[in-house]
């Protein structure tokens, strides 16, 4: 056997060791000297051996095996092929696969991404690999394969502050993770993670320290004993940052960590972990071995799981040697594309617009993927994230210079196109990104185009509140200062960094309240970091449970009635033997007949009965409610109406079967509003949720505008045009993959196993669903929208009803046009014009009283002239400064227009007015001699305003305030009159 040279990347130093290992099934026996199987592997440390003596390629699989030309083990026939190059591909695409592969060969099954919308309403977004198996990890549901390997989209929030400026921490990233449920632990993982680091990535391993939990001793000697990392470069870490919890109860245990040195000469004393300029950590080991109970005490999983992170932004950074993961392939063409929309060069961009352009980079994938995954901007949840998102990334291309699109055309986008780069880079990622280009490009343009005319009211808001801070300090003496409020929302609603907030304010020399706004920014941050960046899981009786209780069995598609055995019962969430007449209780079945709730269905209702010879009813459990819980044990709520029910006992199910009725009617109703929708506005339209009620549907769906009258009219004349022609479903069970390649869409917020079922209206649709459903379109009977409206941005809402609810909807309507008709005493078909004709009227008459009011106001302002007094000598100004109580704020207007008309020009005027217990108005008018000496009505109100509890604002001549303190009204007024008296004198003088 010929010396073959061994590739770098497949070569691992420890010491003066070489670590070789191969497929045992590529070898015949005996094995080299000194070696073992490890899991299918042999494994054989060499000490000082020449390494361009040890590796030989395998030409069948492409997969390098190594051993050393003493070994009396011979390969099998394939050929030695050529040399493995020396410098294997570093791009973040080459990073994942190799990742994905290395794993894959060590028995992993690869899975693809799951969405940023996670199944897991504990969590706004996924933030972490692990999340799409939260449900195996507590135990919930049987795991499928005993490994897997991922690489997962996240996004993360609760650090946006310092995206840009520091050089790891982003919204959007992929996190690659290998797990274990209940198959290896510390010692593969461990191994395998070094294995993956020094001999597949070629990293030296001198560069390479670790982090262990203080009390790991088994860890640190894995490293240690085994993997041959030198002491000095283990940390014991404390629980803060070696510790993994999933909340205050549930699956934990001690975490493990990779860290990169970029400057290992610094040596081994006095190091930080945490020194960003020095040390990156691209790789946590997960060791979930324990469950915390209530009072903190830790005891054995039996079921040990590994859970780990690997950072591909990261490790990119690494890999391809530049100084932040903003600069690796995943992200700066991203960056490079806003250099040229902004004209500038990267390269020679001083750090502040280096920082922008880096925040650009990063959201700009979070954004395309988020509504790739169907979140839409809005003022909640998930889409206030994108949205805050869109609008961080619109005012940093402003500031970076970016007009319009960048591209010449004012009014114009930009994010779209910086998103056509984002698409390009997600082949690899998530290949439905390309397939909702246009939707992407649609949603970016209109919130974008939004979000300007939203920019400029916060520009002018700034400088109302600049101005409104120099007022009240001339006022009352003091330091101009904007309030830590008014800097966060201009932060947090305008997407204003306060630092630019600062660098204006310094200009005009007004200073911030940071002290005040840093304790806004935590507040938010505290509700971000619970709400969106844990992931809670929680033993707690479930597990116990599932030891004996097996997945329920469902009979409700072809039965509402069954005989089951009750196997479990529970108590405020406790699990008891028996319980007695009045209690609220959760029943366990071997079997059933009800619905759990899923897919937008609410689960059955109906009734247990425990029974005796001649069909007595012992006892009766009323069911108001069934949901799926544990995996799938279905678990029926309700309340015992009669006698006592026992853990073991026999029950009668029976489903409410009006109920069930209704509730398939508007299931299936549901699958003809999508189908109609899509022939009506589109195929590109798509459902955003839904529930299926028994008095009604409601169904969401991504649209930008309203629905027109005729368009609605339309849907509802497809939909009752097909329950007319009475049409057979279909239901059938298929393999996923041939009822998508089928034409079946997927319902949303479903989760599919490899088996589905697919429920067909042949001609009309074609979905995968689990609901109930009617046997023919002619038992909905009717379908009629009752209400469509706007829920999110780019988000529709539909309300409908459809079989006994469209006739109890119909009569109901009838009643009240009846009841109408009596009252205007005119016939159905002219109560439009009737109603219209009252609505004139009603107007005319308003109008007469204001005009009224008006001229009341301007009588009573007549008698006020003779108040009015004249500031200077030479200049003699008439200032009238008065209260008008219980005068409204357009007979107001009115009356301060004919003071300031009557008193001639140069007069100022204030007028305010108590409206009622809890309202004031303020008028202030001044003519335009007054103006022209430097003071503008709309500027002056808004201190005099904040006096009474009130904002205002207007033109130079004219403004209006309200307020909310009546009693401060006449102290408002007459520091109004002090400062025109002082500044006027000054004036005129």
């Amino acid at each position: 056997m010929g010396s073959v040279k061994l590739p770098f990347s497949v070569q691992t130093r420890h010491g003066a060791n070489f670590l070789l290992s191969f497929p045992i099934s590529r070898f015949r026996s005996p094995f080299p000297a000194g070696a073992r199987d490890y899991r299918g592997f042999i494994i054989q440390t060499l000490p000082s051996v020449d390494p361009c003596r040890l590796s030989y390629t395998n030409s069948h699989d492409k997969v390098s095996h190594f051993f050393t030309a003493r070994a009396s083990a011979e390969p099998l026939t394939e050929p030695i092929v050529e040399d493995k190059q020396l410098n294997v591909s570093t791009s973040g695409d080459s990073i994942r696969k190799r990742f994905l592969e290395f794993y894959a060969v060590r028995g992993h099954k690869v899975l693809p991404s799951s969405s940023l919308v996670p199944e897991d309403p504990t969590v706004l977004l996924t933030i972490a690999g692990m999340l799409q198996f939260k449900p195996i990890f507590l135990g919930k549901v049987a795991r499928e394969v005993p490994r897997a390997a991922t690489s997962q989209k996240c996004i993360r929030t609760n650090d946006i502050e310092n995206v840009g400026r520091t050089s790891r921490h982003q919204t959007f990233f992929e996190m690659l993770g290998n797990f274990s449920f209940g198959d290896y632990f510390k010692k593969d993982a461990i191994r395998w993670a070094w294995d993956l680091s020094t001999v597949e990535f070629g990293l030296s391993a001198e560069n390479l320290w670790i982090s262990v939990y203080e009390d790991d001793d088994e860890t640190l000697a894995i490293w240690h004993d085994e993997i041959g990392v030198p002491v000095q470069r283990i940390k014991r870490l404390g629980e803060e940052d070696n510790f993994w919890t999933s909340g205050a109860t549930g699956p934990c245990g001690p975490c493990s960590e990779i860290y990169y040195d970029f400057h290992p000469e610094r040596g081994h004393s006095d190091v930080d972990l945490g020194d960003d300029s020095r040390f990156i950590e691209f790789y946590n080991l997960v060791f979930m071995q324990y469950n915390k109970k209530d009072d903190g005490s830790l005891e054995p999983l039996k079921q040990k799981n590994i859970d780990t992170g690997l950072g591909l932004e990261r490790m990119a950074r690494i890999l391809q040697q530049v100084p932040n993961n903003y600069e690796t392939d995943l992200i700066f063409p991203i960056i490079e594309k806003a250099s040229n929309l902004a004209n500038l060069s990267y390269k020679f961009a001083d750090e502040s617009k280096k920082t922008y352009l880096k925040i650009i980079g990063d959201h700009m994938r979070a954004i395309v993927y988020l509504i790739s995954d169907g979140v839409f901007p809005s003022n909640i949840g998930r889409g206030y994230v994108v949205r805050r998102l869109i609008r961080r990334a619109v005012r940093t291309g402003r500031l970076l210079g970016i007009k319009g699109d960048g591209m010449g055309n004012l009014d114009g986008a930009f994010l779209p196109i910086l998103a056509e780069e984002v698409i390009k880079l997600s082949t690899n990622i998530d290949t439905e990104v390309k397939i909702r280009a246009a939707r992407i490009f649609e949603e970016l343009k209109r919130e974008e185009l939004r979000f300007v005319s939203t920019l400029e009211r916060g520009e002018k808001l700034l400088e109302q509140i600049l101005t409104d801070a120099l007022s009240t300090a001339q006022i009352n003496g003091t330091v101009p200062c904007i309030s830590g409020k008014d800097a966060f929302v201009l932060y947090d609603t305008f997407g204003f960094p306060v630092e630019i907030t600062k660098e204006v304010a310094d200009e005009r020399g007004v200073g911030i309240d940071m002290e005040s706004f840093d304790v806004e920014m935590d507040s938010q941050r505290r509700q971000s970091q619970a709400a969106h960046n844990t992931v809670k899981l929680s033993v707690e009786n479930g597990a116990e449970l599932t030891e004996n209780i097996s997945d329920t069995e469902f009979l409700g598609y072809d039965t509402l009635s069954t005989r089951a055995v009750i196997e479990g019962l529970l108590v405020n969430g406790k699990a008891v033997e028996q319980v007695s007449e009045g209690n609220e209780v959760e029943v366990l079945l071997d079997r059933t007949p009800f619905y759990a709730e899923s897919g937008g269905q609410i689960g059955d209702h109906g009734f247990l009965y425990v029974t005796k010879s001649g069909n007595v009813k012992e006892a009766v459990v009323e069911i108001k409610d069934v949901q799926k819980s544990l995996g799938n044990i279905f678990v029926h709520k309700g309340t015992v109406k009669e006698g006592v029910i026992d853990v073991g006992g026999e029950v009668e199910a029976e489903v409410d079967t009006n109920l069930r009725q209704r509730v398939k009617v508007h299931h299936t109703a549901t699958h003809l509003l999508q189908s109609a929708l899509k022939k009506v506005i589109g195929q590109e339209t798509s459902q955003a949720g839904s529930l299926v009620a028994f008095d009604r549907l409601r169904f969401d769906f991504n649209f930008n505008r309203p629905l027109r009258e005729n368009e609605v009219m339309e849907i509802e004349g497809l939909i009752n045009k097909w329950i007319g022609d009475a049409t057979l479903l279909r239901t059938k069970v298929m393999q996923l993959a041939d009822a998508k390649n089928a034409g079946a869409i997927a319902m949303f917020g479903e989760k599919y196993g490899a088996q589905v079922r697919v429920v067909e209206v042949p001609g009309v649709s074609m979905e995968l669903c689990g609901g109930t459903h009617v046997s023919n379109t002619s038992e909905i009977r009717g379908f009629k929208i009752i209400s469509e409206q706007g829920v999110a941005s780019g988000v529709r809402r539909i309300e409908a009803v459809a079989g006994e609810a469209f006739i109890e909807y119909v009569i109901a309507r009838d009643n009240y046009m009846k009841q109408l008709c009596s009252t205007l005493k005119v016939n159905a078909e002219d109560v439009t014009t009737r109603v219209n004709n009252l609505l004139k009227d009603l107007r005319d008459a308003r109008g007469e009283v204001s005009a009224a009011r008006a001229k009341a106001a301007i009588y009573r302002a007549s008698t006020m002239i003779s108040k009015a007094v004249t500031i200077g000598s030479s200049l003699k100004i008439r200032v009238l400064v008065e209260s008008m109580d219980e005068i409204d704020g357009d007979a107001l207007k009115s009356a301060a227009e004919y003071l300031v008309d009557s008193l001639e020009d140069p007069a100022a005027v204030v007028l305010g007015s108590c409206v009622d217990e809890k309202r004031v108005s303020l008028i202030v008018a001044f003519s335009p001699g007054v103006v022209g000496l430097g003071i503008q009505a709309g500027k002056f109100i808004g201190p005099i305003a904040k006096l009474c509890g009130g904002k205002g604002g207007g033109r130079p001549n004219f403004a209006q305030a309200g307020g909310s303190e009546p009693e401060k009204l006449g102290v408002a007024l007459e520091k109004a009159r002090e400062e025109l008296v002082s500044f006027l004198s000054e004036k005129s003088g």
